[in-house]
């Protein structure tokens, strides 16, 4: 099937053409020359039942794949027990949403690590995991975890999956940005650097999860202490490259989704990642 590609939310041209509603969304996305669409419900889910079952009307209408990325206010390694067991709510909040708009995939923030070791935050994190399993039972909706880009955030790449591996129905999301930002730049270079990426997933996880895998793509802006804003493909400071990670993926046979986050060129630089890859494929 090959590589899709898609924005996270709507870019600023969405908004300048005079488009208003997510509704239009989809729609745009098709005609943009993109495939997928991830809804940012990351300040709170607000919408209705109702828009979300139309969101996903049109999403079926125009062809467009939707994921959904949960509220970033979840944290499933907080110290405190209540915050845990309200982010498991959240989670299922975001389910229910997800599951309305025909979403397979919620995208959730794992949380931090600067109060506790970092094998306790693993580990409060994967009973928050299980316990948000056991609630939003099979919705048809994967619980797909996030790689952060901030040094006391969990997320290492290595700690995603080692949460992911409790159960088989929770998937990694690799953010690119977010991991070349925490290593303070340099990570990625060659397709090789981020071949690694999807080889140790294969060998943690199994194949399949690294054939299809939803990533997360834009460069940022990062300090000591890692991420610091999200920049566009123009940039020739921060990284990551893109055009490395476009051969990997065409060179080995991978399918994953790449929505791509650049700020407020979205949709542009998922289109030119896209352009990229299919000239090399």
């Amino acid at each position: 099937m090959g590589a899709i590609f898609g924005p996270a939310g709507n870019s600023l041209e969405f908004y300048d053409e005079g488009h208003k509603s997510t509704l239009e969304a989809p729609g745009w996305v098709e005609r943009y020359g993109l495939d997928c669409y991830e809804y940012q419900a990351g300040k709170g889910i607000y919408g209705s039942d109702e828009t979300f079952r139309k969101i996903g009307e049109k999403a079926k209408e125009h062809n467009v794949r939707l994921s959904f990325h949960a509220p970033y206010y979840i944290s499933l390694s907080s110290v405190e027990e209540e915050k845990r067991l309200n982010s498991v709510s959240y989670i299922e909040k975001s389910v229910d949403a997800a599951s309305k708009m025909g979403a397979d995939l919620i995208v959730i923030h794992t949380g931090s690590a600067s109060k506790i070791s970092r094998e306790e935050a693993v580990a409060l994190a994967k009973d928050t995991v299980y316990k948000a399993l056991l609630k939003c039972g099979d919705r048809g909706v994967t619980l797909a975890l996030e790689t952060m880009g901030k040094k006391n955030q969990l997320g290492t790449l290595e700690e995603v999956l080692d949460i992911c591996s409790i159960d088989k129905r929770l998937r990694p999301v690799v953010d690119f940005g977010h991991l070349n930002a925490r290593n303070v730049g340099g990570l990625f270079v060659t397709k090789e650097d981020y071949l690694r990426v999807f080889d140790l997933i294969s060998e943690k996880l199994g194949p399949e999860y690294a054939k299809t895998l939803h990533c997360h793509f834009s460069k940022i802006e990062y300090t000591s202490a890692g991420e610091k804003k999200h920049l566009t493909l123009d940039d020739e400071v921060f990284g990551p490259p893109y055009e490395p990670l476009m051969e990997c993926i065409a060179g080995n046979g991978l399918s994953p989704r790449i929505i791509c986050e650049s700020d407020g060129a979205q949709a542009r630089d998922a289109l030119r990642m896209k352009n990229y890859y299919q000239s090399i494929i």
